[in-house]
Formats: C-alpha cells, sequence, structure tokens
C-alpha cells in the first residue's frame, strides 16, 4: 500500500492498492498540499457566472443563482457604531448548502486551465500518471522531482490569481 495523506494531518488517509513494485521508485517524489484561502469570501460573483456558463449549467439555474446574490448588502457593527452599507459582490454564503458546489465549480475552472492533465509530471499508479488529488478545498500537487512539483504549483498558481483566489501553499 502507498499512502497520501491529503490536506491537513486531520484529514483521513487515502490507501491506493499498487501493483507490486510499481512504486519502488517513486519513494523520492514530492508533493504539497494547497488549498484556498477564506474560500467562502474569494469567489468574485461575476467569474462564476462565467464559469458556470462556460461549463454547460444551464440558463435558467445560473439564473436562480444570480438571484440569491443579486443587490445582497451588509454593514459592520463596530465598538463605535455600524458602517454604511456596501455592495457585496464576492463571496459564497457560508452555511448555505449550495456554497461548496459553486466553489469547486470555480476550483474545477482553475484545475482545467491549468492544464495539468497534459503534462508529463505525476506519479504512475496503475499505469496513469496522477499529479493532483482534491478533497472539498484542499488539493494536494505530486511530482517525481521538486522542479516538476514548482511548475505544477504555478500553474495551479497562475490560474487562481486569474480568478482572484489566493493559496495557501503547504509543502510536505
Amino acid at each position: 500500500m502507498f499512502k497520501l495523506v491529503l490536506g491537513k494531518a486531520e484529514e483521513p488517509e487515502i490507501k491506493l492498492p499498487t501493483s507490486t513494485g510499481s512504486l519502488k521508485n517513486q519513494e523520492s517524489s514530492r508533493k504539497t498540499s494547497i488549498s484556498a484561502l477564506f474560500y467562502c469570501d474569494c469567489v468574485d460573483h461575476n467569474k462564476l457566472w462565467e464559469i458556470l456558463e462556460e461549463m454547460g449549467i444551464p440558463d435558467h439555474l445560473t439564473c436562480l443563482l444570480r438571484s440569491l446574490y443579486t443587490g445582497q448588502k451588509a454593514t459592520v457593527r463596530t465598538g463605535h457604531g455600524t458602517t454604511d452599507w456596501f455592495q457585496i459582490g464576492k463571496g459564497v454564503h457560508q452555511g448555505c448548502i449550495l456554497s461548496p458546489c459553486l466553489f469547486n465549480f470555480y476550483a474545477e475552472y482553475i484545475m482545467r486551465n491549468a492544464g495539468l492533465e497534459e503534462t508529463q509530471a505525476g506519479i504512475k499508479i496503475a499505469g496513469r500518471n496522477i499529479n493532483n488529488l482534491r478533497y472539498a478545498d484542499d488539493t494536494t500537487l505530486m511530482a517525481e522531482s521538486e522542479k516538476k512539483l514548482k511548475s505544477l504549483l504555478m500553474k495551479v498558481e497562475v490560474e487562481s490569481e486569474k480568478v482572484g483566489l489566493k493559496l495557501n501553499i503547504q509543502k510536505t
């Protein structure tokens, strides 16, 4: 068995069965974990609507989602009173059952545009090249060398920045 730990230490291990000896030469492979910082606060609404359209979500569903998010306003209460009302243009509703799904569309868009499937970086498992594992807002990138891992990470980071998402990077 080869163990890969996703994201943070408290998350469960995923054990991948492998054929005998298929990972013998990959013990020096590298991995890094990344997660979106404050993912609920970073999703740009206008970009989200574009992503949903590009990913083939029917217009009537996107329209329903837009109606949930359009015209949102907030104020902040401090020890000195409350602020003026301001428009909210980013973020998904915390606690809403749709929010993880909406963020996952955002994350999937990033990963597709990063072009990780076309790259040769990764580790071979059962004859397939695997360079990323994802769970919720955590992603583990894997490569056989630090140089290739940095290349994968740069691709994801560039695409993330294009949609306004900041990454939290942890080397393991």
